[in-house]
């Protein structure tokens, strides 16, 4: 058992990577511990809080007991499937900012900044604009991942965008295109009806060609020799078997089982590898390091009219919209639901935006729980560049133990500030007059929860992950003490060896991550194969003129 390249997890990153690398005439084996993505939990979008609360598609990780949220244990969903976390998610898509990556490049990742990604953004992409405008000379319109827009038939959906312009933010005609600041369209990762993974996109037409092929098996470690990466030790069927790689090993394992990986063969932070009686093969103390999330809670209102996705939950609701979407990929379970947004600065002298709203037509949890109190909406809101950073560290030397995830969630002073913020802003766009004929009252955190205290009391007990985790494998310069990887996704110190996926953001982006991840898996196979990097695109993001004295 061998080929060329060997790539770790069939994720966001991992599938982009198979495809490029298997277009390009390499033998490509992609190795992944889940298992099919057959079957409606997963292909249609309407039923998205299934697949990520299913112990078969979803790896199970808890944090540890998180010391600033009263030591709650919070939910880590990572895909374990074909897709990886593309498969479970919400299918929201969001580039990030522009200055996102030009802060990437300017950390130490040479080669990353905007002008750099965005070429790749646009291979990625089949864009649909769904009829709503946008901003087609930043988009692609031919790559393997078609991006699309909700109906935005529910009267909800389109009178949060109109809030947002009554409480005097901008609108935006996209948000992935010259503007993201403003509310908005959102874009989603369907097609035709159906969730659009990174399997569908990119894997299922690798596997069509004769030199990709996907194995079932649960690596436990790398395999290095002399200083080089020469394949993978794995369990296959029962077996300890070692997989080798021709020419690389190419770790998208997530930002929690990538980090692991590389711990459990040797490069990571010394003492930590010793103490598990590990051999140290390069001593890299950012490895499982940086780790950063996205947090957000929910504000929920409850409906003076019954306008909500609300009417289709009981059996005969859920029943109708099932066979609807079977049988003509259509209707409510054809969207992901999640059809407007927005992106705001939360002061002024914050040059882009740093807070963002998903908004759903329904009062429901991620768990896929109603509110009591029937028809609502929320908006589920929260900072994008919290300074907190946690890690992921061995819990023992056994590849089969879950890893220690420590997200250290609210533990700077400004994340408070920043997420009251967040709360009072929010209520701000709901009290205006686009929501005026269907707001009833507030659910959570409820009217009387006002002061600062009884604020941080509620973030306390409701904040949850939108689970974005990243940062674990920070790619920088070589002479960076806490940089995993260089900036072409080569571990620093093995010969043969990389790591593409989420893991190797030096800081979070704006917004989901799933179309980031996608885009480090296009780009990092132009890295492998040795190509130039696609020329650089020089667009000019729009910036709010006034950004230094005014929020909005």
């Amino acid at each position: 058992m061998e080929a060329d390249y060997i790539i770790v997890g069939a994720g966001s990153a991992g599938c982009a990577m198979a495809y490029r690398l298997s277009e390009a005439g390499h033998s490509v084996l992609v190795l992944e511990h889940g298992g099919t993505d057959a079957g409606p939990f997963i292909q249609m979008p309407g039923a998205l809080s299934y697949p990520m609360n299913m112990r078969r598609y979803d790896w199970g990780y808890q944090s540890e007991p998180e010391p600033h949220l009263g030591g709650r244990r919070l939910a880590c969903p990572r895909g374990k499937v074909i897709g990886g976390s593309s498969s479970i998610n919400g299918m929201a898509y969001v580039r990030g900012h522009a200055h996102d990556y030009d802060h990437w490049r300017d950390s130490g990742a040479e080669g990353w900044g905007y002008a750099d990604v965005l070429p790749y953004f646009k291979r990625q992409e089949c864009w649909h604009d769904g009829g709503h405008g946008g901003d087609a000379s930043w988009r692609g319109t031919d790559g393997p991942l078609h991006v699309t827009r909700g109906p935005m038939k529910n009267p909800l959906t389109r009178a949060f965008i109109e809030a947002g312009g009554q409480a005097g933010y901008p609108i935006t005609k996209d948000y992935n295109g010259e503007q993201q600041e403003g509310f908005g369209p959102f874009d989603m990762t369907v097609h035709k009806g159906q969730r659009w993974s990174a399997a569908n996109a990119y894997l299922k037409p690798a596997l069509a060609r004769e030199n990709c092929d996907l194995l079932r098996c649960y690596v436990q470690r790398v395999v290095i020799e002399e200083g080089r990466a020469v394949g993978v030790e794995a369990q296959v069927k029962g077996r300890t078997e070692v997989i080798r790689a021709r020419a690389e090993v190419i770790l998208a394992a997530s930002s929690i089982n990538s980090p692991k990986l590389l711990m459990l063969s040797g490069i990571g932070p010394a003492a930590h590898l010793s103490d598990h009686g590990i051999t140290v093969q390069a001593d890299r103390p950012g490895v499982g390091a940086n780790l950063q999330d996205h947090l957000e809670v929910y504000v929920q209102m409850a409906a003076s009219q019954p306008v909500s996705l609300y009417k289709y939950w009981n059996l005969f609701g859920k029943a109708w919209v099932g066979a609807q979407w079977l049988f003509t990929r259509s209707g409510p379970g054809a969207s992901n639901q999640f059809e407007s947004c927005g992106f705001i600065r939360s002061e002024a002298g914050v040059d882009y935006p740093d807070i963002q709203f998903h908004f759903l037509p329904i009062a429901v949890r991620y768990d896929g729980k109603a509110a009591a109190e029937g028809h609502g909406f929320q908006a589920h809101v929260g900072p994008m560049r919290s300074k907190s950073r946690g890690s992921i560290t061995l819990r023992s030397s056994d590849p089969g133990d879950d890893p220690v995830i420590r997200f250290n969630y609210m533990s700077e002073k400004s994340d408070w500030q920043e997420f009251r913020k967040c709360i009072r802003l929010t209520r701000e766009i709901i009290a205006q007059a686009a929501f005026k004929p269907y707001l009833s009252h507030e659910i959570q955190p409820g009217a009387d929860v006002q002061s600062d205290d009884e604020i941080d009391d509620f973030i306390r007990e409701h904040a949850e992950s939108a689970y974005h985790p990243c940062g674990t494998c920070k790619m920088g310069s070589k002479d960076d003490p806490m940089a995993v990887v260089d900036s072409h996704a080569r571990v620093i110190g093995v010969e043969g060896l990389r790591v593409a996926d989420s893991s190797i953001f030096p800081r979070i982006t704006n917004g989901n991550l799933n179309a980031p991840s996608i885009m480090v898996g296009e780009k990092a196979s132009d890295h492998i194969l040795g190509r130039a990097p696609l020329p650089p695109e020089n667009a000019q993001p729009w910036v709010n003129p006034d950004w230094q004295v005014a929020q909005r």
